[in-house]
């Protein structure tokens, strides 16, 4: 695989053939067409382990000319849903034998986000993400989109970009990414805070607090508020919304993402543990967000 061929402000999904696939492909060429970037169509397939013939023959011609008929009607068929989102997209395609995940993980190192289905045609249908997703979300160099098969429900925010805030480096990141969605798309942003306070004696340690909490709250509007204060200068035709909510930042953020256009997340959050790849609250966004989800990573 060369990466080299990627454009350094494309935008690459990953394409399989699976109906999740063909929605991510869908996704990312409405992303890509809004911030005027390419689209690079990736496929990775490795032969069947039962294909391998002995060492010093080759595959049979016929088998493998199939199979490469097979990807090229795949990545031809992707182009074309594509190109119904938009007929101005600049698109490439290419296919790979590596296997799917390292070969998307080098893609990210050269693009400006990668794009998946939550499922793929190798998932288990009882997965709510698949195994490409997750790793990507945990290991990408850039941001990752995990475009999720879900029934749209009313909710607080629709038509929104939320983002998670908190006092985390990742925050930041977060930040950047959705206002620049919720400004090509032209939308309001919702920049949701959850509070928890510890409390002794608690079974999980913490709780809303029995006495003071409108000014914990109120604290905590304010912080919000001065976090996003060089965004919104950058970003004044960005409608911003700030909620502030008592609660599990996992719950919270699940139940704000209802109804809207776009869930961001930093990869971790303020209370992870630094060895962790991927905090508990990005996992529970990437399994039950109502809407398409993003990782913010940072470039490595």
């Amino acid at each position: 695989m060369n990466t080299s061929s990627i454009a350094a402000t494309a935008v690459v999904v990953g394409v399989d053939g699976s109906a999740d696939s063909l929605r991510a492909v869908r996704w990312a060429a409405g992303d890509a067409a809004r911030r005027h970037r390419p689209l690079h169509l990736l496929h990775a397939h490795n032969w069947p382990e039962f294909a391998y013939p002995p060492a010093g023959l080759a595959l049979p011609v016929a088998y493998e000319s199939d199979a490469q008929e097979t990807v090229t009607r795949m990545l031809t068929d992707a182009a074309a849903q594509a190109r119904d989102v938009s007929e101005d997209l600049q698109i490439s395609t290419e296919s790979t034998t590596r296997l799917c995940v390292p070969a998307l993980l080098a893609a990210s190192r050269r693009a400006a986000l990668v794009v998946v289905g939550s499922r793929g045609l190798g998932g288990f249908t009882a997965l709510l993400v698949g195994s490409t997703g997750a790793e990507l979300a945990a290991h990408a160099a850039c941001p990752v989109v995990i475009v999720r098969d879900v029934d749209r429900t009313d909710g607080p925010n629709i038509g929104r970009v939320v983002v998670g805030v908190d006092e985390s480096h990742d925050a930041d990141l977060a930040l950047a990414v959705a206002f620049e969605q919720a400004a090509f798309r032209s939308t309001g942003l919702t920049a949701v805070n959850a509070c928890q306070w510890q409390v002794a004696g608690q079974r999980d340690g913490v709780a809303s607090p029995i006495y003071g909490e409108q000014d914990a709250l109120a604290g905590a509007q304010r912080a919000l508020a001065e976090s996003l204060a060089g965004w919104q200068e950058k970003y004044p035709q960005v409608d911003v919304r700030l909620d502030v909510v008592p609660g599990r930042a996992s719950s919270v953020l699940v139940d704000a993402s209802a109804g809207a256009e776009l869930l961001v997340v930093g990869a971790r959050g303020h209370g992870g543990f630094a060895g962790l790849l991927l905090g508990s609250v990005s996992q529970a966004a990437l399994h039950h967000a109502h809407c398409p989800v993003v990782i913010a990573r940072r470039p490595s």
